[in-house]
């Protein structure tokens, strides 16, 4: 038996190690007689190897999200996290970052689109819808919404636009399928666009699509053109009887207060005349009052005082006549009844007549002074 300094027990080699060996010299033939190191630059190249490796370790391991987004961090393609505006961090050819804007406020049109000139044109599929009481309305309108959750919003939902669009029609035929016509015409416009913002809103919320509906804008709400000149006259019809109606309105609110103002001063005018017969009476009565008083307390003077001013009343409208003292010593008193308006004189006696006032005469009567009294 040979003796081999390798394998002292005499035991054959291991077939596993002469493989190995053999592997080991075709890789040694593959590379230069220098080895890796000989294919590495060095000195001022290996520096700048170096450099750029590491300006793009920091390139793919720094981001910045701008203050309107929202920076969303996948790894491997699967969402992790979100991160606030500013600058981070990422694991550099692991995890990839998304940044949609979540302050833009988007459009979608409904019924309608717009080209690149700026013209728009109607689609007929979306615009056409039906009313409650059973007529068709052509409605144009856009959806505005914004971002609320960026990682349901780029995740949950393929084609968010699209999504938004058709959940927007669904939701417009649904309330105007509500509404009268004459309501999506004229004054209903306001609460359509609520209640469809409303119901778009919960049905995006129910996909998870994490979009804030910010309006609901109705852009022309117009009969169908084969009817739109019949529509035409209707609305002319009710805009001149609300015309009417407003005119009618101010001339009633001109003429109620004139009459009310009218009647309130004739009112007023009673008040005050009934208020001053009122007081007239109660001055006369207290007055005659006053009087009957003054009278109780000195009836004599009183008497005598009313007959004289009684007399001072009559006696100046009366004819009378004057006998001296020594023609009435042989003479009778008499009454001359046919004579009244004549002057007279018998036997010295003088008649003075005094001329009658033509709104009251009274009723002759005689008047004879006893001797020695004047008038």
């Amino acid at each position: 038996m040979v003796w081999d300094p390798k394998d002292p027990w005499g035991k054959k080699p291991d077939p596993l190690e002469d493989a190995l060996k053999q592997a080991q010299s075709q890789l040694k033939d593959l590379f230069p007689p220098g080895g890796l190191k000989s294919l590495l630059p060095s000195g001022g190249v290996l520096n700048l190897v170096i450099a750029a490796a590491v300006i793009l370790f920091i390139w793919q391991a720094v981001f910045i999200v701008a203050p309107d987004e929202e920076g969303v961090v996948k790894r491997f393609g699967v969402p992790v996290r979100t991160v606030e505006p500013g600058p981070h961090f990422k694991i550099p050819f692991a995890e990839t970052v998304l940044q949609p804007k979540v302050a833009k406020l988007y459009r979608v049109e409904v019924g309608f689109r717009t080209s690149q000139q700026g013209r728009q044109q109607m689609v007929p599929q979306e615009a056409l819808m039906l009313t409650g009481d059973m007529n068709i309305l052509a409605i144009e309108f856009i959806v505005q919404y914004k971002i609320k959750e960026a990682g349901e919003f780029l995740f949950n939902v393929a084609d968010i636009h699209e999504t938004i669009g058709k959940a927007a029609e669904a939701s417009m035929r649904e309330v105007v399928g509500k509404s009268k016509i004459d309501e999506a015409l004229t004054t209903g416009k306001a609460e359509i666009q609520q209640g469809t913002m409303t119901l778009l809103q919960t049905i995006l919320d129910q996909y998870q699509s994490g979009v804030q509906i910010a309006a609901v804008q109705l852009q022309d709400v117009d009969p169908p053109e084969a009817v739109a000149a019949a529509f035409k006259d209707v609305t002319n019809a009710k805009e001149d009887r609300e015309k009417l109606i407003n005119q009618a309105q101010g001339y009633r609110n001109d003429i109620i207060p004139k009459a009310k103002g009218e009647a309130a001063e004739l009112v007023n005018r009673a008040k005050g005349f009934a208020q001053a017969r009122m007081n007239r009476a109660q001055g006369e009565a207290n007055r005659f009052l006053a009087t009957l008083k003054e009278y109780n307390q000195s009836k004599d003077v009183i008497s005598k005082r009313i007959y004289i001013e009684t007399l001072e009343e009559i006696l100046p409208n009366m004819e009378k006549i004057i006998i001296d003292g020594k023609g009435g010593e042989r003479l009778l008193p008499y009454l001359p009844l046919d004579r009244r308006s004549k002057p007279t004189s018998v036997n010295g006696a003088k008649a003075i007549s005094q001329p009658e006032s033509e709104e009251s005469r009274p009723e002759p009567s005689p008047a004879l002074k006893p001797r020695g009294t004047r008038p």
